[in-house]
């Protein structure tokens, strides 16, 4: 029995970039609306709601967009585990971290390693390192730059994702290149 052909790398950047695009109006318009409200202006209430109900309303987009694009297998089922890892991790991240932007990058992060097709068994291993080093650059950024940060946050957890499966591909075809010149990986012998 043949497997699915492999994504390819322009492919993935591709559902990658299509998932970003998604993703910025939706964590700049979730920013937004938490900004107003931890501002407690009074009025502009009912503004800083729909701007939260926009933002939250469109996560699951990007993640149908990021299955779909990525050819995952089964796209319904990706995204609803995309969006219950969205709620598990960015929860308690954005509790802990005391800001947002650090629990959106670690939600839509986590959420990604399941939408974003892996043909590696043991592919979530890379992308949660690379998910937890966006989420601190992220926290990061958020106290040394301040509101410059809500700019660039869309762009942390995809990318990272994408950067951690080419990782994880240069360093298996590294092994393998070892392997076939019989050499021994350090900590190998």
């Amino acid at each position: 029995m043949v497997g699915p052909v492999p994504l390819s790398p322009e492919r993935k950047w591709r559902a990658i970039a299509l998932a970003t695009v998604v993703l910025a109006p939706a964590v700049w318009s979730l920013l937004a609306g938490l900004v107003a409200v931890a501002a407690d202006d009074g009025p502009n209430d009912g503004a800083a709601g729909a701007a939260i109900a926009f933002g939250l309303s469109m996560l699951p987009f990007v993640f149908v967009v990021l299955a779909f694009a990525s050819e995952q297998s089964n796209p319904p089922r990706a995204t609803l585990r995309a969006m219950g890892l969205c709620l598990l991790v960015g929860i308690p991240v954005s509790a802990v971290a005391g800001d947002a932007v650090s629990g959106i990058v670690a939600g839509v992060g986590a959420g990604g390693i399941a939408a974003l097709r892996s043909d590696e068994p043991d592919g979530w291993r890379p992308r949660a390192v690379a998910v937890a080093l966006g989420t601190a650059y992220a926290f990061l950024l958020a106290r040394a730059a301040g509101p410059a940060v809500l700019i660039a946050a869309p762009v942390f957890p995809f990318t990272g994702l994408g950067l951690a499966d080419h990782w994880a591909e240069w360093r298996r075809e590294r092994g393998a290149l070892r392997g076939s010149r019989g050499e021994v990986a350090p900590g190998d012998g």
